[in-house]
């Protein structure tokens, strides 16, 4: 068994562990990743974030083709198969995949291929693919396992009707039904593809409403678009069984509904990738879901193993786990931008897309805090009017008396580049920081950007 030396070990390749490594190189450490698959880039490259993006897009594609009256003259509405679209998607995932191997081998990172776990706080055992055992020492190791799709016990994944996110990509078929258990940010993204192909969804939400982390008015617009394009949902379901066939399933509920469909898609929750690290021969010890506590540092409660990614929880986003990557390695080595990453946009992929920044109506209520309410519909720009997406709207919340900027809210096309724009100016100091930004700003025209001078007008007749 051959003995290697680093500075720094980087287990995972996903977002988190290439910020890290990136970052580690470029300071100057020699640095090893560790990937448990075959290619880099974890599951945000295979079976997530790229995947459903890509897929999500054709769809959209689909959906303007078969319902915008311009391409009439050339042919009738189509319908597309799912295996066909996802041939779009695993183009993407390929031109990822050399991008990220050409960023390691750039900046000359060592990677292992195969499944690593701790033989003690500085040594990482890889049971590489081509070359078997290897020992990796490193001062610093970094944990960035990611997570996976929370699998209950007392459903058949192995059943072919039964699918989870991450085996739901290579679904062979298009089904006439589905039922999607569980309406987070992937069941909602998920509800939306399906329904664009013209399979009946039924999207079964085991709280109250969807995506409660939200503004109200905007989770309020997403369950209005989502019905209109005849999503079936249900709040407050939990489901006691799941039954199988040849030809369907049968989902059983605790309310003693039963629902059938070609197929199931599972996805409540996920779990953090760390059951298979031998965390236990460094007295280092995951929650319930896998997760591992870290302080704002990103350290573990071992000294020099740091953890980022998915696998410490929240966000659980992509944006958020390339910037906690950087972190970690400005944090083991001491160099600047080690900050703990907590202001991150949301990004949710639906059709249409939602994007926000800062607080909520709710959250400002329940602060006691003076604000105001700007609004633009799309409907009324120039621009949405001319590329037929005039679906949604960007809400600004502001002091009343400061005008300063707190929470960019917006349903629609476009709405995660458009969000961009109120995150800059929030980020600013002081008076920079206000509506008066946008009332005193020129924007192009037509623009979907144009919408903030829109809001802000709306926003500050209402003080003023």
């Amino acid at each position: 068994m051959t003995t290697r030396h680093y500075d720094v070990v980087v287990l995972g390749t996903g977002p988190a562990g290439e910020g890290a490594a990136m970052s580690a190189a470029k300071a100057g450490k020699r640095v090893a990743v560790v990937e448990a698959s075959s290619q880099v880039g974890g599951s945000c490259t295979h079976l997530g974030t790229i995947p459903s993006k890509a897929l999500r897009h054709a769809v959209k594609e689909i959906i303007v083709f078969n319902t915008n009256p311009m391409f009439r003259d050339i042919g009738e509405p189509r319908w597309f198969s799912f295996p066909k679209v996802m041939d779009r998607a695993n183009k993407v995932i390929e031109k990822q995949v050399m991008g990220r191997t050409e960023y390691y081998a750039r900046n000359r990172i060592d990677i292992y291929f195969g499944k690593g776990k701790f033989k003690d706080a500085n040594t990482i055992e890889v049971n590489t693919y081509e070359q078997g055992p290897e020992l990796l020492v490193a001062d610093k190791i970094v944990i960035a396992t990611g997570s996976r799709p929370y699998r209950p016990a007392n459903i058949d994944f192995s059943h072919p009707r039964i699918y989870c996110s991450d085996t739901i990509l290579g679904l062979s078929h298009t089904p006439r039904s589905l039922i999607i258990y569980g309406a987070g940010v992937i069941g909602c993204e998920y509800a939306s593809i399906f329904c664009g192909l013209g399979v009946r969804v039924e999207l079964i939400n085991p709280a109250k409403k969807l995506l409660s982390f939200l503004d109200d008015e905007i989770t309020d617009a997403l369950s209005y678009h989502l019905r209109d394009s005849g999503v079936l949902i249900r709040h407050n379901e939990t489901y006691d069984s799941v039954e199988t066939s040849e030809r369907g399933v049968i989902m059983n509920m605790s309310s003693g509904k039963k629902l059938r469909a070609d197929a199931l898609l599972f996805c409540n929750g996920r779990s953090g990738n760390t059951d298979s690290l031998a965390l236990d021969s460094i007295g280092l010890e995951a929650n319930g879901r896998g997760q591992l506590a870290v302080n704002d540092t990103y350290q573990t409660q071992v000294e020099n193993v740091y953890a980022a990614g998915d696998v410490i929880g929240w966000p659980s986003l992509a944006s958020a786990a390339y910037d906690q990557g950087r972190s970690v390695a400005a944090n083991m080595f001491g160099i600047e931008g080690g900050e703990f990453i907590s202001e991150v946009p949301t990004g949710i992929y639906t059709i249409p897309e939602i994007s926000s920044v800062g607080k909520t109506e709710a959250e400002l209520t329940s602060e006691k805090v003076p604000y105001e309410v700007g609004r633009a519909f799309f409907k009324h720009t120039a621009r949405a009017q001319i590329t037929g997406e005039a679906v949604g709207m960007l809400k600004i919340l502001f002091h009343r008396e400061s005008l300063e900027l707190l929470g960019i809210h917006c349903f629609g096309d476009q709405a995660s580049e458009i969000v961009h724009i109120g995150q800059a100016i929030m980020k600013q100091p002081g008076e920079q920081n206000t509506l008066k930004y946008f009332l005193n700003t020129t924007f192009n025209y037509p623009t979907m950007a144009e919408a903030y001078r829109v809001a802000a007008l709306n926003g500050f007749n209402r003080v003023f």
